[in-house]
Protein backbone atom coordinates (compact mmCIF):
# COMPACT_ATOMS: atom_id res chain seq x y z
CA UNK A 1 0.00 0.00 0.00
CA UNK A 2 1.62 3.19 -1.01
CA UNK A 3 0.15 6.63 0.53
CA UNK A 4 1.22 10.26 -0.22
CA UNK A 5 1.72 11.10 3.49
CA UNK A 6 3.58 7.94 4.40
CA UNK A 7 5.34 8.71 8.17
CA UNK A 8 9.00 8.02 9.53
CA UNK A 9 10.19 4.20 10.45
CA UNK A 10 12.68 3.61 12.55
CA UNK A 11 14.44 0.09 13.62
CA UNK A 12 15.98 -1.39 16.64
CA UNK A 13 17.36 -4.64 17.57
CA UNK A 14 19.93 -7.16 18.64
CA UNK A 15 20.71 -8.60 15.11
CA UNK A 16 23.68 -6.72 14.75
CA UNK A 17 25.02 -5.87 11.12
CA UNK A 18 27.02 -8.98 10.29
CA UNK A 19 24.16 -11.07 8.82
CA UNK A 20 21.48 -9.94 6.53
CA UNK A 21 18.30 -9.81 9.23
CA UNK A 22 18.42 -5.93 9.06
CA UNK A 23 18.78 -5.86 5.46
CA UNK A 24 16.19 -8.37 5.05
CA UNK A 25 13.77 -6.79 7.04
CA UNK A 26 14.24 -3.17 5.02
CA UNK A 27 13.20 -5.38 1.99
CA UNK A 28 10.46 -6.46 3.41
CA UNK A 29 8.98 -3.24 4.44
CA UNK A 30 10.20 -1.64 0.45
CA UNK A 31 8.41 -4.61 -0.87
CA UNK A 32 4.96 -3.18 0.66
CA UNK A 33 6.16 0.33 0.29
CA UNK A 34 9.37 2.09 -0.79
CA UNK A 35 8.61 5.22 -0.33
CA UNK A 36 8.73 4.65 3.82
CA UNK A 37 11.59 6.27 5.19
CA UNK A 38 13.75 3.61 7.05
CA UNK A 39 15.90 4.97 10.28
CA UNK A 40 18.24 2.45 12.12
CA UNK A 41 18.03 3.61 15.92
CA UNK A 42 20.70 0.83 16.36
CA UNK A 43 21.09 -2.99 15.90
CA UNK A 44 23.73 -3.44 18.24
CA UNK A 45 21.78 -4.39 21.49
CA UNK A 46 23.38 -6.73 23.68
CA UNK A 47 21.20 -10.34 22.53
CA UNK A 48 17.80 -10.84 24.80
CA UNK A 49 19.11 -7.74 26.30
CA UNK A 50 15.60 -6.65 27.44
CA UNK A 51 16.71 -3.46 29.48
CA UNK A 52 19.00 -2.09 26.82
CA UNK A 53 15.81 -2.01 24.44
CA UNK A 54 13.88 -0.27 26.49
CA UNK A 55 16.12 2.45 27.82
CA UNK A 56 17.72 2.82 23.88
CA UNK A 57 13.54 3.84 22.49
CA UNK A 58 12.93 5.84 25.60
CA UNK A 59 15.47 7.61 25.34
CA UNK A 60 15.25 7.73 21.23
CA UNK A 61 11.44 8.57 20.92
CA UNK A 62 11.23 12.35 21.27
CA UNK A 63 13.97 12.97 18.50
CA UNK A 64 11.66 12.08 15.45
CA UNK A 65 8.22 13.57 13.94
CA UNK A 66 5.26 12.75 15.48
CA UNK A 67 3.42 9.75 13.95
CA UNK A 68 7.13 8.10 13.99
CA UNK A 69 6.39 4.09 14.02
CA UNK A 70 9.59 2.34 16.19
CA UNK A 71 9.57 -1.08 15.04
CA UNK A 72 11.54 -3.29 17.73
CA UNK A 73 12.68 -6.56 17.72
CA UNK A 74 14.57 -7.76 21.21
CA UNK A 75 12.81 -10.83 21.10
CA UNK A 76 13.86 -13.93 23.64
CA UNK A 77 10.43 -15.11 23.27
CA UNK A 78 9.68 -15.56 19.61
CA UNK A 79 7.69 -18.43 18.97
CA UNK A 80 6.19 -18.79 22.15
CA UNK A 81 2.98 -17.63 23.74
CA UNK A 82 4.12 -13.99 24.08
CA UNK A 83 2.01 -11.66 22.16
CA UNK A 84 3.43 -9.43 19.26
CA UNK A 85 1.27 -5.84 19.58
CA UNK A 86 1.47 -2.88 17.87
CA UNK A 87 0.88 0.76 20.42
CA UNK A 88 -0.54 4.04 19.63
CA UNK A 89 1.14 6.17 21.87
CA UNK A 90 0.84 9.89 22.34
CA UNK A 91 4.05 10.53 19.98
CA UNK A 92 3.58 7.53 17.68
CA UNK A 93 3.44 3.82 17.14
CA UNK A 94 5.43 1.03 19.15
CA UNK A 95 5.55 -2.40 17.24
CA UNK A 96 7.21 -5.49 18.67
CA UNK A 97 7.23 -8.39 21.23
CA UNK A 98 5.18 -7.66 24.38
CA UNK A 99 7.80 -8.29 26.72
CA UNK A 100 8.42 -4.95 28.84
CA UNK A 101 10.60 -2.96 25.98
CA UNK A 102 7.99 -0.57 25.55
CA UNK A 103 8.07 0.26 29.27
CA UNK A 104 10.19 3.06 29.38
CA UNK A 105 8.54 4.96 26.50
CA UNK A 106 4.93 4.57 27.59
CA UNK A 107 5.72 5.73 31.19
CA UNK A 108 7.06 8.75 29.48
CA UNK A 109 4.19 9.60 26.83
CA UNK A 110 0.83 8.52 27.32
CA UNK A 111 -1.08 5.55 25.71
CA UNK A 112 -3.77 6.04 23.35
CA UNK A 113 -4.48 2.39 22.42
CA UNK A 114 -2.73 -0.86 22.25
CA UNK A 115 -3.61 -3.96 19.87
CA UNK A 116 -2.60 -7.50 19.30
CA UNK A 117 -1.20 -8.16 15.50
CA UNK A 118 -3.97 -11.28 15.03
CA UNK A 119 -4.85 -9.45 11.52
CA UNK A 120 -2.76 -11.79 9.04
CA UNK A 121 -3.28 -9.40 6.04
CA UNK A 122 -0.71 -7.22 7.26
CA UNK A 123 1.70 -10.00 7.89
CA UNK A 124 4.11 -11.11 5.22
CA UNK A 125 3.07 -14.61 5.05
CA UNK A 126 0.09 -16.55 7.48
CA UNK A 127 3.01 -19.04 8.47
CA UNK A 128 5.37 -16.84 9.67
CA UNK A 129 9.14 -18.38 10.77
CA UNK A 130 8.75 -19.51 14.51
CA UNK A 131 12.10 -17.83 14.89
CA UNK A 132 12.01 -14.39 12.55
CA UNK A 133 8.93 -12.52 13.34
CA UNK A 134 10.81 -9.30 12.79
CA UNK A 135 10.91 -10.06 8.86
CA UNK A 136 7.49 -12.07 8.90
CA UNK A 137 5.11 -9.84 11.52
CA UNK A 138 6.93 -6.63 12.49
CA UNK A 139 8.88 -5.26 9.69
CA UNK A 140 5.06 -5.47 7.09
CA UNK A 141 3.15 -3.93 9.85
CA UNK A 142 5.20 -1.07 10.76
CA UNK A 143 5.42 -0.76 6.72
CA UNK A 144 1.42 -1.00 6.74
CA UNK A 145 0.86 1.05 9.75
CA UNK A 146 3.36 4.22 8.14
CA UNK A 147 1.52 3.50 4.84
CA UNK A 148 -1.19 4.63 6.01
CA UNK A 149 -3.28 1.74 7.27
CA UNK A 150 -5.62 2.87 10.06
CA UNK A 151 -4.21 1.37 13.73
CA UNK A 152 -7.20 -0.75 14.82
CA UNK A 153 -7.16 -2.58 11.85
CA UNK A 154 -3.96 -4.11 12.60
CA UNK A 155 -5.60 -6.85 15.17
CA UNK A 156 -7.74 -7.37 18.51
CA UNK A 157 -7.90 -4.25 20.96
CA UNK A 158 -5.72 -5.07 24.42
CA UNK A 159 -6.57 -3.76 27.82
CA UNK A 160 -3.48 -1.90 28.39
CA UNK A 161 -3.19 -2.83 31.88
CA UNK A 162 -1.89 -6.15 30.56
CA UNK A 163 1.09 -5.29 29.02
CA UNK A 164 4.39 -6.71 30.29
CA UNK A 165 6.66 -4.21 32.03
CA UNK A 166 10.06 -4.72 32.89
CA UNK A 167 11.14 -5.25 36.31
CA UNK A 168 13.35 -2.60 36.99
CA UNK A 169 13.44 -0.20 39.99
CA UNK A 170 12.09 3.42 40.32
CA UNK A 171 14.00 5.97 41.19
CA UNK A 172 13.04 8.20 44.04
CA UNK A 173 13.75 11.45 46.27
CA UNK A 174 14.90 11.01 49.79
CA UNK A 175 15.44 13.46 52.63
CA UNK A 176 19.44 13.75 51.95
CA UNK A 177 19.09 13.13 48.22
CA UNK A 178 17.96 10.08 45.87
CA UNK A 179 18.14 6.34 45.37
CA UNK A 180 17.81 4.34 42.09
CA UNK A 181 19.64 1.99 40.22
CA UNK A 182 21.94 1.43 36.88
CA UNK A 183 19.82 0.96 34.30
CA UNK A 184 22.09 1.22 31.39
CA UNK A 185 25.47 0.49 29.87
CA UNK A 186 26.54 2.44 26.92
CA UNK A 187 29.04 1.43 24.51
CA UNK A 188 32.02 3.58 26.52
CA UNK A 189 31.66 1.90 29.51
CA UNK A 190 29.54 4.41 31.33
CA UNK A 191 26.98 3.16 33.65
CA UNK A 192 23.81 5.32 33.25
CA UNK A 193 21.54 5.10 36.03
CA UNK A 194 17.59 5.67 36.28
CA UNK A 195 18.13 9.08 38.70
CA UNK A 196 16.90 12.13 36.42
CA UNK A 197 19.08 15.38 35.93
CA UNK A 198 15.99 17.20 37.78
CA UNK A 199 17.08 15.33 41.13
CA UNK A 200 20.87 17.28 41.11
CA UNK A 201 20.10 20.18 39.20
CA UNK A 202 20.95 23.27 40.98
CA UNK A 203 22.77 21.14 43.52
CA UNK A 204 26.21 20.28 45.06
CA UNK A 205 26.04 16.37 45.10
CA UNK A 206 28.36 13.36 45.06
CA UNK A 207 26.95 9.61 44.10
CA UNK A 208 27.44 6.46 46.25
CA UNK A 209 27.66 2.52 44.60
CA UNK A 210 28.98 -0.10 46.36
CA UNK A 211 31.69 0.89 48.65
CA UNK A 212 32.79 3.71 46.33
CA UNK A 213 32.15 7.46 46.28
CA UNK A 214 32.10 9.92 42.94
CA UNK A 215 31.85 13.10 42.89
CA UNK A 216 29.12 14.80 41.22
CA UNK A 217 30.71 17.22 38.56
CA UNK A 218 29.51 18.72 35.07
CA UNK A 219 32.11 17.67 32.83
CA UNK A 220 34.97 15.08 32.59
CA UNK A 221 37.50 17.52 32.64
CA UNK A 222 36.76 18.02 36.44
CA UNK A 223 38.37 14.82 37.27
CA UNK A 224 41.77 13.43 36.46
CA UNK A 225 42.34 10.76 33.57
CA UNK A 226 41.68 7.91 34.99
CA UNK A 227 39.38 8.66 37.92
CA UNK A 228 35.72 8.36 38.24
CA UNK A 229 33.09 11.29 38.10
CA UNK A 230 29.38 11.56 37.98
CA UNK A 231 27.59 13.92 35.90
CA UNK A 232 24.54 14.20 33.83
CA UNK A 233 24.56 12.33 29.98
CA UNK A 234 23.19 14.23 27.18
CA UNK A 235 20.11 12.13 27.75
CA UNK A 236 19.05 13.86 30.92
CA UNK A 237 20.31 10.53 33.41
CA UNK A 238 22.70 10.91 36.02
CA UNK A 239 25.86 8.73 34.79
CA UNK A 240 29.13 7.16 36.12
CA UNK A 241 32.14 7.37 33.87
CA UNK A 242 35.73 7.21 33.78
CA UNK A 243 37.59 10.30 32.02
CA UNK A 244 38.92 8.55 29.16
CA UNK A 245 38.32 4.95 30.25
CA UNK A 246 35.73 2.04 30.77
CA UNK A 247 33.65 2.63 34.21
CA UNK A 248 31.68 -0.64 33.54
CA UNK A 249 35.60 -2.45 33.81
CA UNK A 250 37.23 -0.04 36.01
CA UNK A 251 34.85 -0.31 38.80
CA UNK A 252 32.99 -3.35 38.33
CA UNK A 253 29.33 -2.19 38.59
CA UNK A 254 26.91 -4.15 36.74
CA UNK A 255 23.14 -3.42 35.46
CA UNK A 256 20.79 -2.91 38.41
CA UNK A 257 23.44 -1.93 40.82
CA UNK A 258 22.47 0.40 43.26
CA UNK A 259 23.06 3.90 43.45
CA UNK A 260 22.37 6.67 46.15
CA UNK A 261 23.05 10.58 45.34
CA UNK A 262 23.71 12.66 47.85
CA UNK A 263 22.73 16.65 48.07
CA UNK A 264 24.91 18.86 49.66
CA UNK A 265 23.92 22.12 49.67
CA UNK A 266 22.47 24.76 46.97
CA UNK A 267 24.93 26.35 44.52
Amino acid sequence: MKSEHVRVLTLLSDFGDRDTYVGVMKGVIAQINPLVTVLDLTHQIQPQNKAAARFCLMNAYPYFPSGTVHVAVVDPGVGSVRRAIAVEFADGFLVGPDNGIFSGVLSQSPLIAAVELTNQEYWRTPQPSITFHGRDIFAPVGAHLASGVPFKQLGKLLDPATLVKLDIAESSLTETGAVGCIQYIDHFGNLVTNIPESYVQGKTWYLEAAELTVPGCETYSDVKVGEAIALVGSHGWVEIAINSGNAQLQLLLQLGDAVKVIKVENR
